[in-house]
């Protein structure tokens, strides 16, 4: 454990000692400010993050096409790009590896790195909710749910980049192979019009996208939590054993 949080560490200060973080965290906020203004634009307003959470507005100029999961979908990958890539690039990774350290521990250290970022966007996100709190009386069960589904597909993403990042030397493949994934994942839902019964269901239910819409509107189903994270589980994974394949090239 001691090793995983010096790994992290590390990774923590080379995020915020460069710019990347930052604009992540522009970027992140000024998306879902729009996304919570446009909430509160429609012709029948509400004290409510339906815009921010779900993309469900009344009358707003968004939509229901975008909202603050689909945001941080997008920005994941560049989140965690350069994790393995960056290393395995400029030959630091072989050094890493060759170390007292196991890939378990490297692949850990470098994946709560990018949850701790993550979290810290969450967390300024938080001003829009308590503007609510303190000029409306918003029902907090779906904001805390929608953060809860927030916090999980966040995971989720940012292991499917972290895992697309110890395919390549490049940050940019990196990133555009963990965006490719991730909106597979994202729209394949969509599929399900084509069929019908069990595989219809199936592809519902392996869509992260409806999950959300759930969790921001305050249903939070166990098998839910337990599907985001084995799905987290499993690119973590996938990730070790893409680190281990290096250790015999």
């Amino acid at each position: 454990m001691t090793i995983i949080l010096a790994i992290a560490r590390r990774e923590l200060s080379t995020y915020f000692s460069s710019p990347i973080a930052y604009v992540i965290m522009s970027a992140f906020l000024v998306f879902t400010g729009l996304l919570f203004i446009d909430s509160l634009s429609g012709a029948f307003r509400e004290a409510s993050l339906r815009g921010f959470l779900a993309g469900e507005t009344f009358g707003g100029l968004l939509g229901e096409s975008i909202n603050a999961a689909f945001v941080l979908l997008l920005l994941g990958p560049v989140l965690t790009m350069r994790l393995l890539a960056e290393e395995s690039k400029l030959g630091t990774l072989e050094l890493l590896l060759t170390a007292p350290v196991r890939d378990t521990e490297v692949v850990l250290g470098k994946f709560l790195s990018a949850l701790v970022t993550m979290a810290i966007l969450l967390v300024l996100t938080l001003y829009y909710p308590i503007l609510l709190w303190a000029f409306a009386s918003p029902d907090t069960g779906p904001i805390l749910s929608g953060y809860l589904g927030l916090a999980l597909l966040g995971a989720f993403f940012l292991s499917v980049g972290l895992f697309a990042s110890s395919l390549s030397n490049s940050q940019i493949v990196s990133a555009v192979v963990g965006l490719v994934i991730l909106l597979m994942f994202w729209f394949i839902d969509e599929a399900a019009d084509f069929f019908s019964g069990l595989p219809e269901d199936i592809l519902e239910f392996v869509s992260p996208r409806a999950h959300f819409t759930d969790f921001a509107r305050g249903i939070i189903a166990t098998e839910t939590i337990i599907y985001l994270l084995a799905l987290t589980a499993i690119f973590v994974f996938l990730t070790i054993r893409s680190l281990e394949t290096r250790r015999w090239r």
